[in-house]
């Protein structure tokens, strides 16, 4: 995977984390905080994460 498509992915997945942490109840993530920052790390890595899981699985 190319660094464009990590990008994509990462910024995908820091969406996804936004509205998973604010439909969980964590509260709305918004403005530039380290709480927001933490949330779309972590969405990030995730989607990244399963992103890099699939393609594993389907080179086997």
């Amino acid at each position: 995977m190319d660094i464009f498509m990590t990008i994509i992915l990462g910024i995908i997945g820091a969406l996804i984390g936004g509205v998973v942490s604010t439909a969980l109840g964590f509260g709305k993530v918004d403005g530039f905080n380290i709480y927001s920052i933490g949330i779309a790390t972590v969405g990030s890595i995730i989607a990244l994460f399963v992103i890099h899981k699939i393609r594993a699985c389907k080179q086997s």
